[in-house]
C-alpha cells in the first residue's frame, strides 16, 4: 500500500523540488514537461547548496523574534539598521501591526524607513507621510525616516537589461544595513508584493519609482510602461540595493491579511485566504518564491482570487528575471519551526540527537544556566550572539561525551537586551533566546 504523505511532508517535498505542481502552469517561462522534470530533479540533487527559508505559523512577536534569530546568525546586520516596511495608505488596515513588530524593531535599535509615493495619495509628500507614520502607530515604537525628504541619490546597476541605475532616497546613505520587513500580499501592478518589491519600489524615491515603472523612460510619470519590462526593472532596482549594501540585508515576509490588494490601497479587498505565517531568509528570491508556493499549496478555492491576481500580472516573471541576474535562487529548502522555535522534523519517530533547554533564569540580571543533552559524543560549539548576529561570547568549543551538560553564563560588559544562545553539535544547530537585564 502506498504511504500517504502528511501535509507538511507534501509541502516540503514539493517546495524543495520546485514548488507546487500548480506553479508550473503559471510560470510562463517556456519549460517543456521534460525540462520541468529535469529542473525539479536537479533541485533535489543540489539540496545541500540550496538557500534556507525558515517558516513559522506563529504570527506573534515571539514567533517573529524566533524566526529572525535563525537568519541573523547566518548574516549580520552591522552598524545603523534601517527597517524597511510599508507604512500603509490612509484608510487601509492590513499594513504590519506595530505591536507585532515592536520587540524586533526595538531590539535591533532599528529606524523605520519609507519613501514617498509616485501616484499621489496620502503619502505623496514628506509631511503627510510622517503623519501617516504617527497615525498608523509606527512613530510610537521607533524613529522614522522618509528617506527622500531631501532628494535622491543614484545606485548603479551596470548589468541591468532595463535600467542601469536606481534612484533611492538620499537618506539611504545614512544606514549600514537593512531589515526588509515585508507584508506579503497581492498587488494591482506587480501581481504580488514581497521582499523584492519592498526593496526596489519601496526604497526608490518618487522619481525612482517613476523610473522603475517606466523601465527607465521617465522620472516624472509612473504610468504607461509595459508590464514585463516593469517587472524586470523592479528586480534590477533590487539588485542595485543589494550591491550597494554588499548583501548586508535580511529579509522577513509576513503572510497575514492576504488581500489581493497592496497596502498602498486605502480600501483593500477583504482577505479570502487565511493567515499562513512568517518566513525569513538571506535570499530574497527564495523567500518570495516560498511565499508564492505556500499560496499555491493552500485551499484552491480560498486562494483563487489571489492566484488570479498574481497570474494576470505575470508576477512570477519578477523572480525569473531576479534569478537570471543573480539576486538569488527559486530553488530552496523550507525549514518549518513549531511555535517554540524548534525545527519540526518529518520523521517524528526519530528523537533529536540534541536537546537545548531554555536558559534559567530567564530574564536574568547576573548569570543564567544553559543546559543541554547529547545522545552521543559530539563536537560542541556553544556561543552567545546579539540581535545583530555578532558573536559576544563563546562558552565552549570542544568534543563532549553523551549525556546532560550544564554551563553558567556570566555576561561581562554587555548592554541589556535580547541575546541568542546558539548550540551546534556536529551538524545539528538549535537556538534559544534569553534576556539580560541589569
Amino acid at each position: 500500500m502506498r504511504k500517504q504523505l502528511s501535509r507538511r511532508k507534501f509541502l516540503k517535498n514539493t517546495i524543495t523540488a520546485f514548488g507546487t505542481a500548480a506553479v508550473f502552469g503559471s510560470l510562463r517561462v517556456g519549460f517543456s514537461k521534460d525540462e520541468q522534470k529535469r529542473y525539479a530533479l536537479d533541485s533535489v540533487a543540489n539540496q545541500q547548496a540550496l538557500p534556507q527559508v525558515f517558516f513559522t505559523r506563529d504570527i506573534s512577536s515571539n514567533g517573529l523574534l524566533d524566526i529572525y534569530s535563525r537568519v541573523v546568525l547566518n548574516r549580520q546586520l552591522p552598524g545603523k539598521v534601517a527597517v524597511k516596511l510599508h507604512s500603509g495608505e490612509p484608510g487601509g488596515h492590513y499594513f504590519p501591526d506595530p505591536n507585532l513588530i515592536k520587540d524586533l524593531v526595538q531590539s535591533i535599535n532599528g529606524t523605520i524607513v519609507e519613501c514617498n509615493t509616485a501616484y499621489g495619495g496620502g503619502r505623496a509628500n514628506t509631511s503627510a507621510h510622517k503623519q501617516v507614520m504617527i497615525n498608523h502607530g509606527f512613530a510610537a515604537i521607533a524613529p522614522t525616516d522618509i528617506m527622500d525628504e531631501e532628494g535622491y541619490i543614484s545606485l548603479p546597476f551596470p548589468n541591468g537589461r532595463r535600467i542601469k541605475e536606481d534612484f533611492v532616497g538620499s537618506h539611504f546613505a545614512n544606514y549600514d544595513s537593512f531589515l526588509i520587513l515585508s507584508h506579503f500580499k497581492g498587488h494591482a501592478m506587480g501581481g504580488y508584493g514581497g521582499a523584492i518589491k519592498n526593496m526596489s519600489i519601496g526604497i526608490a524615491s518618487t522619481a525612482g519609482k517613476c523610473w522603475i515603472h517606466s523601465s527607465g523612460n521617465s522620472m516624472s510619470s509612473p504610468w504607461g510602461g509595459a508590464q514585463d519590462p516593469f517587472l524586470e526593472s523592479m528586480a534590477e532596482a533590487a539588485g542595485a540595493v543589494i550591491n550597494k549594501l554588499n548583501n548586508q540585508i535580511l529579509y522577513v515576509n509576513l503572510m497575514n491579511n492576504l488581500s489581493i490588494d497592496c497596502d498602498c490601497n486605502g480600501r483593500p479587498a477583504a482577505p479570502l485566504l487565511g493567515d499562513i505565517g512568517i518566513l525569513a531568509s538571506t535570499d530574497p528570491v527564495a523567500l518570495d518564491k516560498a511565499c508564492l508556493d505556500l499560496i499555491y499549496a493552500a485551499d484552491p478555492q480560498k486562494s483563487a482570487s489571489l492566484r488570479q491576481r498574481i497570474e494576470s500580472r505575470n508576477g512570477f516573471h519578477t523572480l525569473v528575471h531576479a534569478e537570471a541576474i543573480g539576486l538569488g535562487s527559486q530553488k530552496y529548502e523550507l525549514i518549518e519551526l513549531d511555535p517554540s522555535g524548534v525545527i519540526v522534523s518529518d520523521d517524528q519517530d526519530i528523537p533529536s540527537k540534541v536537546i537545548l533547554n531554555p536558559a534559567y533564569p530567564n530574564p536574568f540580571n547576573s548569570s543564567t544556566t544553559i543546559s543541554y543533552f547529547l545522545d552521543s559524543a559530539s563536537f560542541v560549539d556553544l556561543s552567545i550572539h546579539n540581535v545583530k548576529g555578532q558573536l559576544v561570547d563563546r562558552i565552549c568549543k570542544e568534543k563532549q561525551n553523551s549525556g546532560h551538560h550544564s554551563n553558567k553564563w556570566n555576561p561581562n560588559s554587555i548592554s541589556t537586551g535580547i541575546y541568542f544562545i546558539k548550540l551546534t553539535a556536529d551538524n545539528y544547530t538549535d537556538i534559544k533566546r534569553c534576556i539580560y537585564s541589569q
